[in-house]
């Protein structure tokens, strides 16, 4: 099987047992404690659930920056977005604290996780900026992710953390919520060598399923990882749930029994663009992925971002021999109605835009809001059955 990315096995930071668990919220109730910003709740997030190995923590000024300026820590370690926990106010507490952090997305808080603090850090504007544009490619608020990142503070707390819990995924979707570990070992459990990840904060639609099943054949894998953002998103797009379902019905209807793995992972999505492709390649090889599919504007957001930066971004900036798993590159799919099936756009010839059947997301959200199925070369009937549901019933 694929190593994790950076060891030979998965560096846990998450505390199994709910006993122990309950005894350390208990040990530590008079420690100092901090209620995180959602960003910094999901880096915590996926650092228990291993998706971050070898990640120990939260990272420090001096390997934010490294990162932001040359794609790896102060130890030479390549990494794309600083993981950081960073505060709106001045803490009281110091360099060698023992910290309780408290979920900011559970009512009444709970303790999410205990923090050794090796550091407290000001950013200045300077750095701030600077780390935003090297994260986004931009300083545009109209950009979600910079807006997001703005809104985190300027002082930063760095150390270890041990996770008690992963805030409210496994209770909110358990059929669906996994940790890096659970993945693994499913993969290993049905005999899967060949893996193929595909990531998603959006339903499946046709050329999406398509996508899927072109990768699976022309890398001969054994199955897929349908992987979707469980987290946090930007307004206007679809709750988690509703993606869920749409993904399930497609899967359950259109691909054979034992081919696909419906699984999320909990993190807050950052529309990053190129460096959020190359962070979703490490988390995927450290669930077992052998190969991750990066399509048309992976991760992107608006026109931020040209339509192959995130695939022209492994070879220039991820050096040669630190990821193992391998990236299937593909252009945008869209049904022919001269060939009559799915195809990549960049791979027929004779074709101009009216030759595809292209729909625009505010043409389809209007179709379903009417309750109107959208063309079958664009979306499954089932999987459109699902979202006309969910806009009639926010009507």
């Amino acid at each position: 099987m694929i190593n994790p990315y950076g060891s030979e096995s998965l560096n846990l930071l998450l505390e199994h047992e709910k006993t122990s668990c309950e005894q350390a919220i208990n040990d530590y109730a008079d420690l100092p404690r901090i209620i995180l910003n959602s960003a910094a709740a999901a880096n915590l997030v996926m650092l228990g659930a291993g998706y971050f190995n070898p990640l120990s923590g939260f990272m420090n000024k001096a390997d934010a920056l490294s990162i932001c300026e040359n794609y790896c820590m102060t130890d030479g370690l390549f990494w794309p977005i600083p993981i950081i926990n960073m505060l709106n106010v001045k803490p009281t507490f110091s360099a060698g604290s023992k910290i309780c952090l408290q979920d900011p997305n559970v009512d009444g808080n709970p303790v999410m996780a205990t923090m050794n603090v090796d550091v407290v850090e000001e950013l200045s504007d300077d750095e701030i900026n600077f780390m935003i544009k090297s994260i986004y490619g931009t300083t545009n608020s109209n950009h979600p992710g910079v807006v997001t990142f703005k809104s985190l503070g300027k002082f930063l707390v760095s150390g270890s953390v041990t996770v008690l819990n992963l805030s409210y995924f496994h209770a909110n979707f358990p059929d669906t919520f996994r940790t890096a570990r659970e993945i693994r070992d499913e993969i290993q459990s049905r005999g899967w060598n060949r893996v193929v990840a595909f990531q998603t904060r959006n339903p499946m639609h046709r050329a999406h399923e398509e996508l899927c099943r072109m990768a699976m054949e022309r890398l001969d894998a054994d199955g897929l990882i349908v992987h979707m953002l469980l987290g946090k998103l930007k307004p206007g797009d679809l709750p988690a749930e509703v993606r869920d379902d749409c993904i399930r019905t497609m899967v359950d209807h259109y691909f054979p029994e034992n081919s696909v793995m419906v699984t999320g992972y909990g993190f807050d999505m950052l529309y990053a663009g190129p460096r959020e492709a190359l962070l979703h390649a490490i988390f995927r090889q450290n669930m077992g992925a052998t190969h991750l599919i990066v399509g048309r504007d992976h991760a992107g957001v608006g026109d931020f971002y040209g339509a192959f930066e995130a695939q022209e971004v492994f070879d220039r900036h991820a050096p040669d021999g630190a990821l193992d798993i391998e990236i299937f590159k593909a252009d945008h799919t869209a049904f022919s109605k001269k060939l009559g099936e799915v195809v990549m756009m960049n791979e027929v010839k004779g074709h101009t835009k009216d030759d595809f059947v292209l729909l625009s997301g505010t043409a389809v959200r209007e179709m379903l809001g009417n309750g109107i199925i959208p063309p079958n070369e664009f979306s499954r009937p089932e999987v459109a059955k699902v979202l006309i549901d969910h806009y009639q019933i926010e009507d």
